[in-house]
């Protein structure tokens, strides 16, 4: 299975959120990147995790089958200030590419621009009223399109699960859920 994922992580990133996505996208045989701010980043809990590869050294011409964005509030913030992180994001939204984002995270893609008016979206519900403007859900994992979001930490492995069902099958997902008995 020729899949990849890119994962951006930065500062105050939620490392349960983005060890679940890489860890579940790894188990259904994706290629992963973890792409970090810098060489050893400091999650919102103090756990530390060295990326592949630094945002800045992305090859411009690397595409990726979805980019999917772990919340977590200093990350987020982290995130929306980056124009290498708006470029992936907005670049591979606009080629199609499945778009994740959870917890806070959905802001990010509000602030690039890249959730259509009528996308219905979720998000952790201190940002709910931010999102007010699309098709809000309080829904554990909402799908709009190629826009996957989701609510916080505790609904990460479902979220992953979501992002597996959407590239590699409804079926893939479901052995992945067995195995770790997520069902």
């Amino acid at each position: 299975m020729d899949i990849s994922v890119l994962v951006p992580i930065a500062h105050g990133t939620e490392e349960l959120e983005a060890v679940a996505i890489v860890d579940i996208a790894r188990r259904a045989g994706f290629r992963v990147r973890i792409a970090g701010e810098s060489e050893n980043v400091i999650c919102s809990r103090g756990v530390r995790i060295a990326p592949d590869i630094l945002w800045s050294d992305l090859d411009e011409s690397e595409t990726f089958d979805a980019v999917v964005l772990p919340g977590g509030t200093e990350g987020v913030e982290r995130f929306m200030q980056s124009d290498e992180l708006r470029h992936i994001v907005s670049r591979h939204a606009a080629d199609g590419a499945l778009i994740g984002a959870i917890c806070a995270a959905p802001l990010v893609l509000h602030h690039f621009g890249v959730l259509p008016r009528s996308c219905a979206v979720t998000s952790h519900p201190s940002v709910a009223d931010q999102l007010r403007e699309y098709d809000y859900r309080t829904d554990r994992v909402v799908q709009s399109g190629r826009i996957v979001t989701s609510r916080g930490a505790g609904t990460a492995v479902e979220f992953a699960l979501a992002i597996v069902t959407e590239l590699a099958g409804e079926q893939h997902a479901r052995t992945i859920a067995e195995r770790i008995v997520a069902l």
